[in-house]
């Protein structure tokens, strides 16, 4: 896929992939657009990018969905590729008496419901296009289950599912769609995780985006950086394998924050 000349569209465009999307596709000569729930945030990435355009949105919305339709289809009718990349990830107790039931929904609303939300939304719109993409950020942990982060795990691989049933039905259009299965990175994502995950593994942001960008030129519709890979074939050919490690690391932190709970 050409990649200079798009009008994109980027949600979560603040911090993260989302910015380094944003930054190496203006680089590339490309309209960017990003969206973000913080104002303030927004400002100061303009400041940082100040060809990029920014809409304070918030994908766990549907009418903020519509808003931003609405906006941005007026004022850029050229947008032709959507990224939805805005997410959420926390560690979760389930056994924690004060986590209610909305407070547990907030990673389904962010991570799944808000990119199906602007696929349906944008998606008369992109087919009206010459050339047109989808790109949905998914994670590694969309091969195996994370029991720290149970619900951000479900998210993605509920995500990778959505993207790989969209592939088929989008086959005969003009939109491709292309999926980023993102291994961990150093990324505020990230942050609350440190002590639990060996962050040596994790990659640069930037890289990862690098590779990211280079996939969809070559059209390579999943695309799988770094340790993503080594994830994808060990969920097939070790699984018990790979579920057990992840289950250590979520018994460890989640028994830590027991013992600091109770002093």
């Amino acid at each position: 896929m050409e990649l200079s000349n798009n009008t994109i569209l980027i949600t979560g465009g603040t911090s993260g992939f989302g910015y380094e999307f944003a930054s190496q596709l203006l680089n590339l000569g490309n309209t960017v657009l990003i969206t973000g729930r913080d104002q303030t945030r927004l400002d100061q990435t303009k400041k940082k990018l100040p060809n990029v355009h920014t809409f304070q949105s918030d994908v766990s919305n549907p009418e903020a969905i519509a808003q931003l339709f609405e906006k941005v289809t007026r004022q850029f009718p050229d947008l032709n590729i959507l990224i939805n990349n805005a997410g959420e990830m926390r560690k979760l107790n389930l056994l924690d008496p004060m986590l209610d039931p909305e407070n547990v929904n907030r990673e389904i609303a962010i991570n799944l419901s808000g990119p199906v939300r602007m696929v349906q939304q944008f998606l008369p719109h992109l087919m009206a296009k010459k050339s047109a993409a989808i790109l949905n950020v998914t994670s590694g942990i969309a091969f195996v289950p994370f029991p720290l982060s149970p619900i951000y795990g479900a998210t993605k691989s509920g995500l990778r599912a959505y993207t790989q049933a969209l592939r088929v039905q989008l086959k005969k259009t003009n939109i491709r769609v292309f999926e980023l299965v993102a291994p961990g990175a150093k990324t505020p994502l990230n942050d609350k995780f440190e002590g639990d995950v060996d962050s040596g593994m994790m990659m640069e942001p930037d890289k990862l985006i690098a590779v990211a960008i280079k996939g969809m030129m070559k059209d390579k519709l999943e695309i799988l950086p770094g340790i993503a890979v080594v994830l994808k074939y060990l969920s097939r050919i070790a699984p018990n394998f790979l579920f057990n490690q992840m289950s250590k690391v979520a018994e460890k932190s989640l028994a830590q924050s027991f013992q600091l709970a109770v002093l």
